[in-house]
């Protein structure tokens, strides 16, 4: 017993926390339900949850520090909570991410990180609509990954985007995951108390079951390194926190069984395979434990605790990016609720000077020579250990680059070198030099048998980036690197991913100076034939579950950057803003909020008891329309807007106290409302008893609440959903109601009248729009169906056609010219959606945008003159601007405007309104939890000073009435009315004249050449001194003048005065 007595190296490793300044601070993170960490990192990125929701991402430098701003750049991966992630053990910038949105996504980290924010992946993977509970990289193979969703556990190859291996023997939800160290094995915990080690190469894959913690709250699991024993954390039927320890081979007997407390926060088992540390991180828990374990009683040996903030999450710094030469043997990143804290465990020495070896056991690398068909082809091959010594070349810096892989086209083959490689030149030998072993043939010696080769011979000949010019084989793995790339990556103390190709032109003499029989012509040919070969993108993905990346959103200005682009001749990005090379006036447009002198703050009660089909804010240039909770009925609080708000707005600032708006009192509760857009003081205000009550706001404004409306009329029998104005006639009001009827309303008469009813919805009525020139009338029912009304020669409709398939609501407009509509819903699985018709065709869209997932109704609004939409939901924080065209690919991205807080409303105004000047094409309002604010959009241009008649064609007049409503009625024609915004005395860009060229101004007489000779004959310090007195005086300009000189003298006349 006297191994008990024996010394440990890591018994007194002490936590050190850094001071407040080194820690990341100022972080957003709520609290996740979720069987993951919330935090991870790699050799040089860390990513933790962003915000309440959880559905975005923080990716920051490891060594990051300070306080971090809100509008930082963000991961934005999902939309719902993530609810695990994983770095690359070989890419340290390829992360992994599950979701509860049943949606798995790789992203590419960028070398230099996060400039901006990023929201398209590299690959994308449906698990059938089962929310995701882990996901993790295979720690031997690369490019395999694995997944647990619901009951499945399943393995996909990356390379190929499919799935190479999957399970559904858990009978309940899996909870944890975690693989042996060689690779071969992997053991889950479920939530039926059960654990189970599998081995997905095997026939029958479950070698084994047993039952766990009898508790059904959160479990959690972690192999013991390359040994035969697992761990598990959780809870027994007491509740009481459990730790367990299990020899796989004799399952069913537990080694170890530690009880710890009666906390509820779930035990996260951080391991280190190299030291046998063992950390525990509860979720919840102030501390975080520190135990070394052993092969022998009592395997668990308790260290010093950490005692701090509360934790949200936790993960262990891969040893790569250890600070070795401070006696740093594990970093433990503490995820809080507001700050991310480093802890260091140093194990205390003398002096630290020199490198301590017996700390540092070597490790496994960053490099391995397997790939997930090899794996799964049952070849295994452990991944070289590698020495922690900072003068050791063993590539222990953070791997970064290029996208370490690319999906399959088609039926071929994957290989890097498709992706990387340049093309080998026609006519010369290939080079052998760059295959490695584990690419040879079948028939040498298997990969388990290799003779160890010395370092620099692994580093060449095993080396997974090195070049491979032959067409890979099924057992072929490359990255494909140049050996131009190769030697950098050896020679060079950074990573090895950062290749440098030749460029085209290089290339093409490579070609015109090789020696062969071939003429240059043919050489050519070749070359085209073989570089059109790398960029083939397939036809349709090889799964209908993964989705293939088609362009992204992380280009750089850098020049870095921009090399490696120019190098990679498969490389193209693909704007999503151009249209056959046009790049769209608006892609850059910029949402900014007015001033704090213009904001309407602390509206008090603000109702969100509103209906579906409702917008729930109307305003105009005036004033604004808001619900008002409280009290019985429905109240609309009128607010007037500031001066300064828009460019008609007269009111004085609100006090900053709390406002309740003076509000319209009504009997029932509201279902939909409006302002006249002829009349800044006519509100039609619709309820569920199914009358209409027509206000008259007076002129300043309300000066009291009333219930007392100008009229009211019966329209419906049964609750009115939506009433809208005519776009172009005056008094012309259009009500939907329960009954299924759509009627047209003359209010010009004393007792109103409903001239026009339209028939044929079976269901209720989602939304409708009258078109700009106010002839045609588009409705989306909840029966799936679009439908167009010409309602002056027909109450039925004239087309009809499918629409969105989900029945939680949709909306509508037109674009384009009254020739398109855009149609906003939900699909079967209440993913948002747009969707794009031809007015003439409704059979089918021709073209589908999914947004997200989520409850909000996207509304529309649509800039007739720009074409571009602006959409957002209730309860959203985003705007999302696309650009409508009538080519391929119809709906183009813009920049999309973020805020800080989440709106309640948008309402857009008329475009007289606009401030032309500003270059501002759109302007809003925007009503969040208690405030009002103006918000502006506008495109930057460097001409601002001239109107910019390229961005404002001629305007449709909206807000004067173009006939009388008894006119359009009558069917009378009327010629559209536009006007130009050009403000007087502003010139057109298109009239201002360029500016004449300039003379060319003549050589300045060279000056005479130096005498070289003299130039290094020493000088006499006088003489120098004098010459330097010399050069500085022909430097400064010498003005004899003096200031009297100048001034004008008084007439003669006035010295008599």
């Amino acid at each position: 017993m006297a191994w008990r007595f024996k010394a440990s190296k890591y018994k007194n490793a002490a936590p050190i926390v850094p001071k407040p300044e080194a820690c990341i601070r100022d972080v957003c993170v709520g609290s996740y339900q979720t069987y993951g960490n919330n935090i991870c990192a790699s050799a040089a990125f860390m990513a933790f949850n962003w915000e309440h929701v959880g559905s975005s991402m923080a990716v920051l430098p490891l060594d990051d520090c300070g306080r971090k701003s809100k509008t930082m750049p963000l991961l934005h991966a999902h939309s719902d909570t993530i609810t695990d992630m994983e770095f690359s053990p070989f890419h340290d910038g390829l992360l992994l991410t599950g979701s509860q949105d049943s949606l798995v996504k790789v992203w590419h980290i960028p070398t230099e990180g996060l400039k901006e924010s990023l929201s398209t992946p590299e690959c994308t993977l449906s698990q059938k609509q089962r929310r995701v509970e882990n996901v993790g990289f295979h720690p031997v193979a690369d490019g395999l990954i694995h997944v647990a969703s619901g009951h499945e556990f399943a393995l996909w190859d990356l390379t190929q985007q499919k799935e190479a291996f999957v399970t559904r023997d858990h009978g309940e939800v899996i909870q944890s995951t975690s693989w042996k160290k060689d690779g071969k094995l992997v053991a889950t915990s479920c939530k039926d108390k059960k654990v189970r080690i599998l081995d997905p190469r095997a026939s029958s894959p479950v070698l084994g079951v047993a039952n766990s913690h009898q508790n059904i709250k959160d479990s959690r699991l972690v192999w013991l390194g390359d040994s035969d024993r697992i761990l598990t954390t959780g809870f027994d039927s007491a509740r009481l926190r459990q730790i367990m320890i299990r020899d796989i081979r004799n399952l069913s007997q537990t080694q170890k069984t530690l009880e710890l407390d009666c906390s509820t926060g779930v035990l996260m088992p951080l391991f280190d395979a190299d030291t046998n540390m063992l950390f525990l991180a509860g979720k919840g828990d102030t501390t975080i434990l520190y135990m070394e374990l052993t092969d022998r009683d009592p395997y668990l040996i308790e260290g010093l605790r950490h005692s701090g903030e509360q934790t949200k999450g936790a993960c262990l710094v891969p040893k790569r990016a250890l600070r070795v030469m401070e006696g740093e043997v594990n970093r433990v990143l503490q995820l809080t609720g507001s700050s991310v804290v480093p802890i260091m465990y140093q194990v205390p020495r003398k002096s630290y000077r020199e490198y301590h070896a017996d700390l540092y056991p070597e490790t496994s690398g960053a490099v391995t020579y397997l790939s997930a068909p090899m794996w799964v082809q049952n070849q295994d091959y452990p991944v070289p250990n590698i020495s922690l010594h900072p003068n050791a070349n063993n590539c222990t810096q953070p791997r970064l680059g290029p996208k370490p892989f690319s999906a399959s086209a088609g039926n071929e083959e994957f290989s890097f070198d498709k992706v990387f490689s340049v093309p080998a030149v026609p006519g010369l030998p290939k080079s052998d030099s760059g295959l490695s072993p584990v690419s040879a043939p079948a028939s040498t010696t298997p990969v388990t048998t290799t003779p160890p080769l010395r370092d620099d011979e692994k580093e060449k000949s095993l080396s997974p980036t090195s070049d491979v010019d032959v067409i890979p084989n099924k057992e072929e793995y490359t990255n494909g690197k140049s050996d131009t790339s190769l030697e950098e990556e050896v020679n060079s103390s950074d990573s090895g991913y950062r290749p440098k190709t030749p460029s085209t032109a290089e290339r093409r003499k490579l070609f015109e100076s090789t020696d062969g029989n071939q003429s240059i012509a043919d050489l050519r040919r070749a070359y085209e034939v073989r570089s059109k070969s790398v960029a083939v993108e397939p036809e349709a993905p090889p799964s209908p579950a993964p989705l293939r990346r088609r362009d992204s959103l992380k280009s750089r200005k850098s020049p870095e950057r921009e090399e490696k682009r120019s190098s990679v001749p498969n490389v193209t990005t693909k704007r999503t803003s151009t249209v056959f090379g046009k790049v769209s006036k608006f892609r850059h447009l910029k949402g900014t909020p007015g001033h704090k002198s213009t904001h309407v703050e602390n509206i008090k009660n603000i109702s969100r008891q509103i209906s579906g089909e409702c917008n729930g804010f109307y305003a105009n240039g005036t004033r604004c329309a808001v619900p008002i909770g409280g009290g019985g009925g429905g109240r609309i609080g009128v607010v007037e807007l500031p001066l300064g708000a828009t460019s008609i707005a007269k009111a004085p600032p609100p006090h900053p106290s709390a406002l309740h708006p003076l509000s319209l009192l009504h009997p029932a509760p509201l279902q939909d409302w409006t302002f006249d857009p002829f009349s800044d003081q006519r509100l039609m205000v619709a309820c569920d008893d199914g009358l209409l009550r027509e206000w008259i706001i007076p002129e300043g404004g309300l000066q009291e609440s009333t219930n007392e409306p100008k009229r009211t009329f019966s329209a419906h029998p049964d609750k009115i959903y939506i009433v809208r104005f005519h776009p172009t006639a005056s008094d012309l009001l259009i009500t939907a109601a329960h009954d299924l009827t759509i009627k047209i309303w003359d209010l010009s008469q004393e007792v109103p009248t409903a001239e026009i009813t339209l028939t044929g919805h079976t269901e209720q009525i989602f939304a409708m729009e009258w078109s700009p020139c106010g002839e045609y009338l588009a409705t989306v029912c909840k029966d799936g169906y679009v439908r167009i009304y010409k309602p002056r020669s027909s109450t039925e409709p004239i087309r009809k056609g499918p629409g969105p398939v989900g029945s939680r609501g949709a909306r509508i407009v037109w674009a384009l010219h009254d020739t398109h509509l855009v149609v906003t819903g939900f699909d079967k699985v209440s993913e948002r959606q747009i969707l794009l018709y031809k007015a003439c065709d409704l059979s089918a869209p021709v073209c589908t945008v999914g947004l997200d997932v989520s409850p909000a109704i996207l509304h529309i609004h649509i800039d007739h003159d720009s074409n571009t939409l602006f959409l957002t939901g209730r309860g959203d924080s985003t705007i999302y601007c696309y650009e409508v065209t009538c080519e391929s690919p119809f709906l183009c991205a813009l920049s999309h405007h973020r805020s800080g807080t989440l709106h309640q409303g948008i309402a857009f105004l008329p475009k007289s309104l606009l401030a032309v000047d500003k270059v501002e094409f759109a302007r809003a309002l925007r009503l969040t939890n208690g405030t009002i604010e103006p918000l502006s959009f506008t495109v930057p241009r460097k001409k601002s000073e001239l109107f910019q008649d390229d961005l404002f064609p001629p305007t449709l007049v909206t807000w004067e009435p173009w006939q009388s409503g008894r006119d359009w009625l009558a069917n009378k024609p009327v010629t559209p009315r536009t006007v130009s915004l050009q403000p007087p005395g502003m010139e057109a860009l298109s009239a201002h004249s360029a500016p004449a060229p300039t003379p060319a101004k003549e050589k300045p007489p060279q000056k005479p050449k130096p005498d070289l000779i003299k130039s290094h004959v020493p000088m006499d310090p006088k003489e120098k001194q004098e010459s330097i007195m010399k050069a500085m005086s022909a430097k400064v300009k010498i003005d004899l003048k003096l200031e009297q000189d100048s001034m004008e003298g008084v007439d003669e006349s006035e010295w008599d005065q």
